[in-house]
């Protein structure tokens, strides 16, 4: 494991929280309200925040951009509803590069969604009037270690589910998954037999190849890099990493054996 080079825990930075200033940025009608009662009300509202993403043209929003062609706005056509769900549209596009790589992976984005779990977040541009059939959406910069583990946080901070994230990074078995809260999470970890486990699980599903184990294990360290980039604040989204790493270890041990 020492030539591998992996660190044997991954680091939680310590957080100030998100800023009360960002949050009445997004939202100025916020007034006192506690970050667990935004969050609460942003959770119950997801459905038509996912409705207003799902309501831009996909032929209009493009994918990725590369870095000489980032507009300061896209204008996107909203399509017809798909259900009767009340869509809330988005207000802003994440443009995300990952180091000197030219191209840009674009995520349409709520304000008050970043401003609520991101405690490092760069100062959003300012929001733009909506016309009747398209949004004219602000586009922010924003340079990560992995733009495809930001694909998981975008996720997470609107559905809040922890076996997503899980599932995201490697196979786990699916009655764990069923049975996944984080108090369940908190438990595992503090179990040697339930890890080992699920270690075991994962090296057997790997047909026992450490390069395979290699590549999950990038996949949890991508995920957390980006989370300590924009220092999010949600412990049970560090604690299910930390439980992805454990078992990606656990896995890596079994192998070499």
């Amino acid at each position: 494991m020492q030539n591998l080079q992996l660190p044997r825990t991954l680091v939680r930075p310590a957080l100030n929280g998100v800023s009360r200033d960002a949050l009445l940025a997004a939202s100025p009608d916020l007034g006192n309200a506690s970050v667990e009662f935004i969050r609460k009300n942003l959770l119950a509202n997801a459905p038509q925040m996912l409705a207003g993403i799902s309501a831009l043209s996909p032929s209009h929003l493009p994918r990725a951009l590369r870095r000489l062609n980032v507009p300061p706005y896209l204008t996107v056509p909203l399509q017809p509803p798909r259900s009767s769900i009340q869509p809330s549209y988005p207000t802003h596009v994440l443009a995300i590069s990952t180091g000197p790589d030219d191209v840009h992976l674009t995520f349409p984005v709520h304000a008050l969604i970043l401003t609520a779990y991101c405690s490092k977040l760069p100062p959003l541009p300012p929001r733009a009037p909506r016309a009747s059939t398209s949004v004219h959406l602000p586009v922010l910069l924003l340079a990560l270690p992995s733009a495809p583990a930001f694909a998981i946080l975008h996720a997470f901070m609107y559905s809040k589910r922890l076996d997503a994230v899980l599932t995201a990074l490697f196979p786990i078995p699916p009655p764990f998954l069923r049975a996944l809260t984080y108090k369940s999470v908190c438990a595992t970890l503090q179990c040697g037999p339930d890890l080992h486990n699920l270690s075991a699980h994962l090296c057997a599903v790997s047909g026992g190849e450490v390069s395979v184990l290699m590549t999950h294990t990038a996949h949890v360290k991508e995920l957390w890099q980006d989370m300590v980039a924009l220092g999010i604040d949600d412990p049970a989204l560090w604690d299910t990493v930390e439980l992805a790493y454990e078992i990606v270890l656990g896995a890596l041990n079994l192998a070499l054996m």
